[in-house]
């Protein structure tokens, strides 16, 4: 697991990203357009995940796309996340996308380190993942989600529920006081996702 920090290594507000290879290619690009959407300096801290599918996912399950199935490795993912934020002066926001996105949402409902959650696009279809979220109790008080128009729209029988759950799951969070964001974005799972990513960081750091 390699970290990569950006932006303001003094700022007050820190977020954390697990991110791929993908990810930090676009993640200049994607500084670049929280700086211009809010006001307040922030330091990022990229944490580049080894295996996407088995460190990001809260428990076991069968592969959706191709043939790796789903670990187990959240729990020690977010061990690691962790020790990047001991510095209780600071406040922390925990975001993604995609699986990344899922993770940051199940991260909150373990700790309350995480003063908000940006989740764009997240993997809300992960089998048994909506059903957690209505049996626990999330510890960050601001969610945005956001989803593409055309991600529901999959041969993908698993996929194809993205949509309906995170209307759900919006739903659920905002009926239990969580003051949380819906936004609809144009195109499909892999369109834009440094600058969706930008969207949900800004929205969240507007509300500190």
């Amino acid at each position: 697991m390699v970290i990569h920090e950006l932006g303001n290594p003094s700022a007050d507000i820190v977020l954390v990203q697990p991110v791929d290879e993908h990810d930090l290619a676009l993640i200049e690009n994607e500084i670049k357009i929280i700086a211009e959407n809010t006001t307040d300096a922030f330091r990022l801290i990229a944490v580049e995940v080894d295996k996407w599918n088995s460190d990001l996912s809260p428990w076991k399950s069968p592969a959706v796309l191709g043939k790796e199935d789903f670990g187990d490795g959240a729990e020690n993912t977010l061990a690691n996340v962790r020790k990047l934020c001991e510095d209780k002066s600071k406040t922390y926001l925990i975001g993604g996308y995609s699986l990344a996105g899922l993770f940051a949402i199940w991260a909150a409902y373990q700790t309350d380190m995480f003063k908000g959650v940006a989740a764009a696009s997240p993997s809300v279809w992960f089998p048994g993942f909506l059903d957690y979220m209505k049996e626990h109790e999330i510890q960050s008080r601001i969610v945005y989600l956001s989803l593409g128009d055309k991600e529901e729209k999959t041969r993908n029988q698993v996929m194809a529920t993205v949509g309906v759950r995170m209307q759900e799951a919006y739903q659920w969070l905002s009926n239990h006081g969580i003051t949380c964001a819906l936004e609809w974005n144009e195109g499909n799972h892999f369109k834009d996702a440094d600058i969706r990513t930008a969207k949900a960081f800004s929205w969240a750091m507007n509300l500190l």
